[in-house]
């Protein structure tokens, strides 16, 4: 979890026409009609359970989606921890104290982001701090004229614009799940364990035992452990069909549990790992303008549900397998997200299998490269349980 501030955040201005005549606002209202409020939670808020949590839009949250929102600012400003909480990091860290300015600074901007939305936007989320920040300290206000005559921008919008001539959604992913072995043959996995090796970002954390389990309908557990150096820990994200956790080795929490939205996009994940019960996963689905993800040119469909998560998938227009899937979840400061991507299908009694998975969030990566795959297995409850 990491956590940065500094400078002013300029206010930029927003188009607003989409390819069909609907504003980008309203769009956006659509797909956040909690308007990155908190996820209702039987447990505390985040202001409750943290000490000297004091942003209105941020202590109303629960504990695991304000550690998500913390990812977000740190990642929007290209900071980490310890540029506001002193000693962050080690072992002598002050999470609660004001003593840095660029802390109290920080709420003053997490209100006006608020104010902006609510006064301009009609409450959509269409400015966060990213907007202005764009993974600098301090926002530019002049464009380098290299970059106007350069490469075009490559971000991508949260919410895709539904675009013409684009197969329905409904092609598209029967498509995939043909591919992938067949509607029949899917709907008789059950269960599958892969293992592999795993290495983390930029060659670091190499030699990790990779293992995923999966149970259907929604059950998911998924390590990184060194049985050679077990003291560098376990890394985990499980899901039980009810209760989330993750383990962090070394970690500002070692081990939290998931609640809010944080657990419903945990629920999400386990469900679309199983590809044959796609289809259901949410109330809407749309298809935006086609696009390219290295050398592979990809269909882009997003599907939605009033729980205001939103998931985009990349198919393979060739192949019709997925490359990549990012899952969305809310939060005041701007959606959290969550990358996974997908390589080297192979075929496992009929079924294809990436042997090749990139995992991407707020606070790090891994990929994993799989030497087996298992399905119809018997898998121990306390794989999908707290860690």
């Amino acid at each position: 979890m990491k956590l940065r501030f500094k400078g002013m955040m300029a206010v930029s201005t927003l188009l607003f026409a989409g390819l069909t005549g609907v504003s980008l606002v309203d769009r956006a209202k659509a797909q956040t009609q909690a308007k990155a409020a908190p996820a209702a939670a039987k447990g505390p808020t985040a202001g409750e359970f943290y000490k000297n949590v004091t942003t209105t839009t941020l202590k109303a949250l629960t504990p695991s989606d304000f550690l998500g929102a913390m990812g977000v600012i740190s990642a929007a400003l290209g900071y980490d921890c310890a540029d506001c909480h002193p000693g962050a990091g080690t072992d002598h860290v002050d999470f609660v104290t004001d003593s840095n300015p660029l802390k109290k600074r920080a709420r003053k901007m997490i209100d006006m982001v608020a104010v902006i939305n609510r006064d301009n936007f009609g409450g959509a989320q269409m400015v966060t701090c990213y907007t202005c920040h764009n993974r600098l300290d301090l926002p530019v206000t002049t464009i380098a004229l290299d970059k106007l005559y350069g490469p075009p921008s490559d971000e991508k919008r949260d919410v895709i614009v539904p675009a013409e001539g684009m197969p329905s959604a409904d092609k598209i992913l029967d498509d995939y799940i043909a591919a992938m072995g067949g509607a029949q043959r899917l709907a008789s996995l059950k269960s599958y364990v892969v293992t592999g090796k795993s290495e983390g970002y930029a060659g670091l954390g190499a030699g990790g035992l990779f293992q995923l389990y999966a149970q259907a309908p929604d059950r998911r557990g998924m390590f990184i452990s060194y049985p050679e150096t077990p003291d560098r820990g376990l890394s985990a994200w499980t899901y039980d069909g009810k209760t989330g956790f993750v383990n962090v080795p070394r970690g500002l929490f070692p081990q939290y549990e998931l609640s809010g939205n944080d657990l419903r996009g945990a629920k999400l994940d386990a469900t679309v790992d199983f590809p044959g019960s796609m289809k259901g996963t949410f109330d809407t689905w749309r298809v935006g303008q086609d696009d390219t993800i290295g050398d592979r040119e990809v269909y882009v469909v997003q599907g939605g549900n009033a729980a205001t998560v939103l998931g985009t998938f990349y198919f393979d227009k060739k192949t019709h397998l997925l490359v990549r899937y990012v899952r969305y979840t809310p939060s005041p400061v701007g959606r959290i997200s969550i990358q996974q991507d997908f390589e080297d299908y192979r075929d496992v009694n009929g079924i294809k299998f990436p042997f090749k998975y990139s995992f991407l969030w707020l606070d790090g990566r891994f990929t994993a490269l799989i030497t087996d795959v298992k399905i119809n297995v018997p898998i121990d409850p306390k794989k999908f349980g707290k860690p």
